[in-house]
């Protein structure tokens, strides 16, 4: 208890400002400890919105001020998860700015919204999967949305594979996948998946894109979602499908046909296995109802 005590009066003292610093400096203090090139730029995006709702230096901004921020999030129409990211940003960022003694923490009771889980309402059925990619004419597109899926990759791995990458393993093969946060896994691809991959290539360099725009770079993140959208609509899912649900599909899909779960876990690069076992929650049409004699 004294412990816990101590703790929270540390937590209200407001230091000293560190001299010669500005908010600019903090915040680019601040994002650069985020390794990930893709979490800085989405942070800094939040940040922005915060100081061009408040108006506010980060030293005059009040507990009071952030409450209504969150008020002007909700109202905004902004889904519950990114208003979650945003305060979680928010609350980030004044933690950082306290450590380093330049101003206080008015976030530090700041609430981060509860949303409802609709992951189940993400997962497409299997036929529907094998529809959308069926149906791609492009095949490029069709190889990059069956690596999404097999592979459970995020859209910034698909973007970022080269085809140094990829290596055979027999007559099948695996990709090296530098995911988020900076750690790296490797996948392994089923034969006939690899037989797709590697028949793109052609007589590409090592250091090339495997999935190219026609400039020679990688695909942008919304040139995929673009290709996924358009493969969405084509195949008859009236739903907003985004690139994430092919990796949802492959978690829900892979524990349905009896894969264990840490191996789901490696395959998609969870940090942790209750990531992971969300799918094990989400399976549309089933419940321990089943199981009753009735």
């Amino acid at each position: 208890m004294r412990e816990r005590y101590i703790s929270t009066v540390m937590e209200t003292i407001v230091p000293l400002p560190s001299p010669g610093l500005t908010d600019a400096n903090v915040i680019e203090l601040w994002a650069q400890r985020q390794r990930s090139p893709l979490t800085r730029s989405v942070y800094l995006r939040d940040i922005r919105r915060l100081l061009g709702s408040t108006g506010l230096k980060l030293r005059d901004t009040s507990a009071l001020d952030l409450e209504r921020f969150a008020e002007t999030l909700a109202s905004s129409g902004l889904a519950p998860i990114s208003q979650g990211r945003t305060l979680a940003a928010v609350r980030s960022l004044f933690r950082f700015a306290q450590r380093i003694g330049y101003c206080g923490n008015p976030a530090n009771g700041l609430e981060l919204p509860r949303p409802d889980n609709p992951l189940s309402e993400r997962i497409m059925a299997q036929e529907d999967v094998q529809r959308l990619i069926a149906l791609e004419p492009d095949e490029r597109n069709r190889v990059l949305l069956t690596v999404l899926y097999v592979a459970g990759l995020r859209v910034s791995e698909a973007c970022g594979l080269r085809w140094r990458n990829l290596q055979a393993r027999g007559k099948a093969g695996q990709i090296l996948v530098h995911g988020k946060g900076g750690r790296t896994r490797v996948v392994m691809l089923p034969a006939a998946v690899w037989c797709q991959l590697t028949a793109l290539r052609g007589v590409a360099a090592a250091d090339t894109p495997v999935f190219a725009s026609r400039s020679g770079k990688p695909l942008e993140r919304s040139r995929v979602l673009r290709i996924v959208k358009d493969a969405s609509q084509r195949a008859g899912i009236a739903t907003n499908v985004t690139t994430h649900w092919l990796r949802h599909a492959h978690a829900s899909h892979a524990l349905d046909r009896g894969a264990p779960i840490h191996l789901v876990q490696a395959t998609l690069g969870h940090r942790s296995v209750a990531t992971t076992s969300r799918y094990l929650h989400a399976r549309p049409g089933e419940s321990s109802a089943g199981y009753l004699a009735v």
